[in-house]
């Protein structure tokens, strides 16, 4: 079974949609600025964007109130043509932490974050259906550390469970990634080394510690 190139659709997608007088509405999960930027930049021709910043998973508290704030300092910088608006959802930790019990010891990449992904996206599809949006997605699949099939297979199962449409997307792609950083630089973000959970923050800490000591053998 060939894999489906996400990128390429959503390409055909936009051109169609480009046709369409009125633009639609887009809510876009967002997991910090950096990721957002490049998606903001490609998305905002083509629809009204609301960001949702909704990331119980990340720790500790003032890392999460640190991202929500560049992430707010980026949507008033950025100079897009489009009013952008944000939704940012209360902390709450405890909620990712109940879900991922017993997923503690997996590395990155695996089912604990598939969980995550769906803890977070399920949380957005429910409130586009709310609030009557268009669409809705994710910056996620910005990251080339992120599973966009697995994203897009999250995704397109809760538009059929909440009725509301998906955006299938792959924004690594294109260099989205790289342009990502080009953004990052220009608006001087804060750029975090790890995803955002204890468990990534442990296993970046544990590959900077290997790094230092391969290069102290060397």
């Amino acid at each position: 079974m060939n894999k489906i190139n996400y990128d390429k659709e959503l390409k055909k997608f936009l051109k169609l949609l480009k046709k369409e007088q009125n633009l639609p509405t887009l809510l876009l999960h967002s997991c910090c600025a950096p990721c957002s930027s490049y998606v903001l930049e490609y998305l905002s021709e083509f629809f009204k964007i609301t960001i949702y910043y909704y990331n119980p998973n990340i720790s500790p508290k003032e890392e999460f109130e640190k991202r929500a704030k560049e992430q707010k300092r980026l949507i008033k910088e950025m100079p897009i043509n489009k009013n952008i608006e944000i939704i940012e959802d209360d902390y709450n930790n405890e909620i990712f932490f109940s879900l991922t019990k017993g997923y503690e010891a997996l590395p990155e990449g695996g089912e604990r974050c598939s969980v995550c992904y769906n803890l977070r996206l399920e949380k957005t599809a429910i409130l586009a259906k709310n609030k009557h949006f268009d669409y809705f997605t994710t910056t996620l699949s910005v990251s080339p550390y992120k599973n966009s099939e697995k994203l897009n297979e999250i995704g397109k199962t809760l538009e059929k469970k909440y009725g509301v449409n998906y955006l299938c997307s792959d924004f690594k792609k294109n260099n989205g990634y790289k342009r990502s950083i080009e953004l990052s630089k220009i608006y001087n973000l804060y750029r975090q080394d790890y995803c955002g959970c204890i468990f990534s923050k442990a296993e970046r800490e544990k590959q900077k510690n290997n790094s230092k000591s391969n290069i102290q053998t060397q």
